[in-house]
């Protein structure tokens, strides 16, 4: 169908120019201004500032605390991604199953993903607090009868068990779409053939799996190595600087140190890192799929 006096490319041009020059400005122009200012010294207030080239990234490279931050967002990164994924995983096989009132439980846990991050972080802040120390108590349970955001050691797992706890709904619910896209003729024909319930999981359901966990992996590992709102409701950093993420840095020395340009600085390699692990491990999934060798 074409549009008399219009040629069928100007047509699609014209189509598509109001979300190109949407991403344009909202995006690319703000991504390109970021990274002029993350070579200067400006501190987000001022109208003066000098351009100082490769010098934030240089002091970054070299920063302690940056490295703190960084070695301190892997590893929540990688508790939370494991967590996260393998519990919506196992969830999403038990609700794909012919259940009584599947649909309420599905709405139950999908419960959590409503609710905002800063007010999950407040609520199990208390919980850590005033909660399960006492029931640690009286279950003899050592690691449980003290708030685990109060020692620099087991911080991280407090903030963590909060994530997954709130995490999981919405890679559960792309696990369960991806399983109804399972040929049920290839189930059945590996049970004909003997294949056990793991052999079947395995060999037919989770190739078909992985682009749902392609993106689930690219959001979970954003998520992780972005965390910001948990530590700002939780922890604020501490204790002793210990939950300090990459995320926190930058909101710490843009906003509160005044040191703007630095901030952005960290941002950028942020970005650069977030999209670099997701080109990699989109890469090394995508080879995995139904279809290709």
């Amino acid at each position: 169908m074409t549009i008399r006096g219009f040629k069928p490319g100007a047509v699609f041009f014209l189509l598509t120019l109001p979300a190109v020059l949407l991403y344009a400005f909202f995006f690319l122009a703000p991504m390109f201004i970021g990274v002029y200012y993350s070579m200067t010294n400006w501190d987000g207030f001022s109208l003066s500032y000098d351009f100082v080239g490769l010098k934030n990234y240089i002091a970054i490279i070299e920063d302690k605390r940056f490295h703190n931050g960084l070695m301190f967002t892997l590893l929540y990164t990688f508790i939370v991604v494991i967590f996260k994924l393998g519990i919506a995983l196992l969830l999403a096989l038990l609700l794909s199953q012919s259940l009584k009132l599947r649909g309420l439980f599905r709405s139950i846990y999908f419960f959590p993903a409503v609710l905002s991050m800063i007010t999950v972080g407040m609520v199990f802040n208390q919980f850590f607090y005033s909660l399960f120390p006492p029931i640690g108590e009286a279950l003899g349970i050592e690691w449980l009868s003290r708030n685990l955001l109060g020692h620099p050691d087991t911080a991280i797992f407090g903030i963590a068990l909060t994530n997954i706890w709130q995490g999981f709904a919405i890679p559960m619910v792309i696990f369960i779409a991806g399983l109804s896209s399972v040929p049920k003729d290839l189930i059945e024909a590996a049970i004909i053939d003997g294949a056990s319930a793991t052999q079947r999981f395995f060999s037919v359901t989770v190739p078909f799996l992985i682009p749902m966990l392609t993106v689930n992996l690219v959001l979970a590992i954003k998520g992780g190595l972005t965390v910001f709102d948990y530590i700002v409701a939780m922890t604020m950093g501490g204790p002793s600087k210990s939950t300090e993420s990459l995320g926190f840095l930058i909101y710490q020395h843009g906003m509160n140190e005044m040191k703007f340009g630095y901030g952005t600085a960290e941002a950028i390699y942020v970005f650069l890192l977030i999209g670099i692990i997701s080109f990699i491990q989109i890469k090394l999934l995508s080879k995995k799929e139904v279809g290709q060798q």
